[in-house]
This record gives structure tokens, C-alpha cells and sequence, in this order.
């Protein structure tokens, strides 16, 4: 799989056949691991990504290339996610998206020392706000930028930049809430 950073439409074939190709090889893992984290499951979140892929084919030369490839797809990533499940994000809770190989099945072995060993991160990321949830996961995890943020999720960029801060302070208070409660360090 070839690395998956700011590459524009021009760095991808016209044709959309061939772009399709290219773009499945290189935001594949990507996109299935947005799906999962907007839906906890992963059936679902291949469903979707079959379906992103399906809408990046019909859309290819109507995409102006005004954000990168990846913002693009993202986008239609986080609509597909919230048209199929009503803006919900995780009915139970799932592993680090960051886990998932696409193609690869979990046995039911593995899925339960995954859920094990999911970050103390994650475990944070998960009591906190939807909005908190989403924002963080966009910026952190697939390292977009306010601005793709807030093409992406049809988001103001000041509330982008806004709901990131609040994020960042929620999960603050969660981990420090979490320590304190372990009798850990108290500042």
C-alpha cells in the first residue's frame, strides 16, 4: 500500500477505472478504519467503504480537486457513515481503528485480546462527546488539518478549531479524572 498524505486528483489516472485502482491502493485502509469508528462494526464499515469507493468512481471527473484526495474521500467517508447510521457512532465499544488491516479477518480469539489491549487512549476517546469523538479522530488519527476538518464534516473551520480545543480539554479532565481515581498523581 503506498503512503496516503495530501496527494492531489493529478497525482491519480482521468480515467476513473484506473483512478479507482489508485485510489482503493492507496485510501483503502483509511477509509475502512473511518467507517469503523463511525460505526463499531465492522460488516458495516466494509459496507461503507464499498459504497465511498462506488461514489468516488461516479464522482471522479466531476471532482474539481479543490481539497486533496484524501479530505475528498474522507468526506464522503463521514456522509456515507452518518446517511447509514443517523450521525451514531459506536453501539459498542471497538478497537483502535488503527488495528484494522483491510481484507484481514479477526477471529473471535483475536477480536477479544484486541478489545484487551485497546489503548487507554482510545478507552478516554470513547466517554467523550460525539463532536469531541469525531473531531479528535479526523485530526489525530488521520491527521487532517482544521480546514480539511471542516470541509469534511461541513463544519465551520472556528468551530472546528473550537470543538478541537474543548476536545483536547475533556480528554485532559477524562485522563487526569481517570488518575486521580487510581490513586495516581494529583497536580
Amino acid at each position: 500500500m503506498k503512503p496516503a498524505g495530501s496527494m492531489m486528483k493529478n497525482s491519480f489516472a482521468t480515467d476513473p477505472a484506473q483512478a479507482l485502482e489508485q485510489l482503493m491502493e492507496s485510501f483503502g485502509a483509511i477509509v475502512l478504519r473511518t467507517a469503523y469508528f463511525y460505526t463499531g462494526d465492522r460488516h458495516l464499515a466494509e459496507d461503507i467503504s464499498q459504497d465511498v469507493f462506488l461514489r468516488a468512481y461516479r464522482n471522479w471527473s466531476s471532482f474539481r480537486g479543490d481539497s486533496s484526495v484524501k479530505t475528498w474521500l474522507t468526506t464522503i467517508t463521514v456522509n456515507v457513515c452518518r446517511d447509514k447510521t443517523g450521525v451514531r457512532m459506536f453501539t459498542e465499544q471497538p478497537t483502535d481503528p488503527s488495528r484494522m488491516e483491510q481484507g484481514r479477518t479477526i477471529s473471535v480469539e483475536e477480536e477479544a485480546l484486541d478489545r484487551l489491549e485497546k489503548s487507554e487512549v482510545l478507552q478516554h476517546l470513547l466517554r467523550l462527546s460525539l463532536q469531541h469523538q469525531e473531531v479528535l479522530y479526523l485530526y489525530y488519527y488521520l491527521n487532517l488539518n482544521t480546514r480539511e476538518i471542516a470541509g469534511a464534516t461541513a463544519t465551520p473551520e472556528g468551530t472546528v478549531r473550537n470543538r478541537l480545543h474543548r476536545a483536547r480539554e475533556a480528554m485532559a479532565r477524562e485522563m487526569n479524572r481517570e488518575a486521580m481515581s487510581n490513586g495516581g498523581y494529583r497536580p
